[in-house]
C-alpha cells in the first residue's frame, strides 16, 4: 500500500494497481490525478474537502470512479456514480475494504449548524477522522491526524494521537499553516508523545507501508 499526500485533507492510497482518493478540496493546489482511481472519499461537504473542479478531473480520467459519502454529503452532486455511507457501515469497492464512523463535524462555534462527517477507516490500516476526533475504537497502524483547524486546538490533536497510538501518524488538515507555522506541530506532537513509541512524519514524498 502506498500513501501519496497532497495540500491540506487530501491524501491517495494506492494498492494492487487501484487508487482511492480522500478529501480533494480546493486548498489542495498540488493535486495530480491519479490513474485507475476505482473510488473518492468524501468525509464531508465543506469547501477543503470537496471541490467539484477536483472531482470532475478525477472522473473525466477514471470514467468509473465512485464517489462515496454521507448522504447530506453527496445531496448536491448529480452527474457522478455516488454510493451514500453511514457510520458502522463498511463496504468494499474497487478492492478498498472502507469502515465508517462519527456522523458529525466537530463543532466550529454554537452559532454555525452541525454538518455530517465521516470518519474511515481504509483496509483496516489508514484511518483518517476528516473534520472530527472520532475514535473508531479498533486497533490503528496509521494515522492521517488534523493538526490545525478552526474547529480544534493542538491540545486536542495530542489527546487523539495519544488515545488512538497510532504506529505511525502524518499530519493533515494544514494548509491553513505557513511553511513556518507547521513546524508547530510538527515539533510539538512528537515530543509530547515520544514515551508511547508513535512515528510522527511528515509526508513529502510517498510513503510505502
Amino acid at each position: 500500500m502506498r500513501i501519496i499526500k497532497f495540500e491540506h485533507a487530501c491524501f491517495v492510497v494506492e494498492d494492487d494497481g487501484k487508487s482511492l482518493v480522500v478529501d480533494p478540496g480546493a486548498y489542495t493546489t498540488d493535486f495530480v490525478v491519479p490513474d485507475n482511481v476505482a473510488a473518492v472519499v468524501v468525509t464531508h461537504n465543506h469547501a477543503d474537502h470537496l471541490n467539484t473542479d477536483l472531482l470532475e478531473k478525477i472522473v473525466e480520467k477514471n470514467r468509473d470512479a465512485v464517489i462515496v459519502g454521507h448522504q447530506e454529503t453527496l445531496g448536491n452532486l448529480s452527474g457522478y456514480k455516488l454510493q451514500t455511507v453511514a457510520p458502522n457501515e463498511g463496504i468494499d469497492i474497487g478492492g478498498f475494504k472502507l469502515e465508517f464512523f462519527g456522523g458529525q463535524h466537530a463543532t466550529i462555534d454554537p452559532a454555525i449548524p452541525v454538518i455530517a462527517n465521516l470518519g474511515v477507516m481504509i483496509n483496516g490500516r489508514l484511518y483518517y477522522p476528516g473534520d472530527s476526533f472520532t475514535l473508531p475504537e479498533r486497533p490503528v497502524e496509521i494515522l492521517a491526524l488534523p493538526v490545525a483547524a478552526p474547529w480544534m486546538k493542538l491540545s486536542e490533536a495530542v489527546s487523539f494521537i495519544k488515545e488512538v497510538k497510532p504506529q505511525l501518524a502524518f499530519p493533515t488538515h494544514d494548509a491553513v499553516l505557513s511553511d513556518f507555522g507547521k513546524g508547530l506541530p510538527d515539533n510539538l506532537v512528537p515530543s509530547l508523545t515520544k514515551d508511547l513509541g508513535i512515528k510522527y512524519q511528515r509526508l513529502t514524498e510517498p510513503l510505502e507501508i
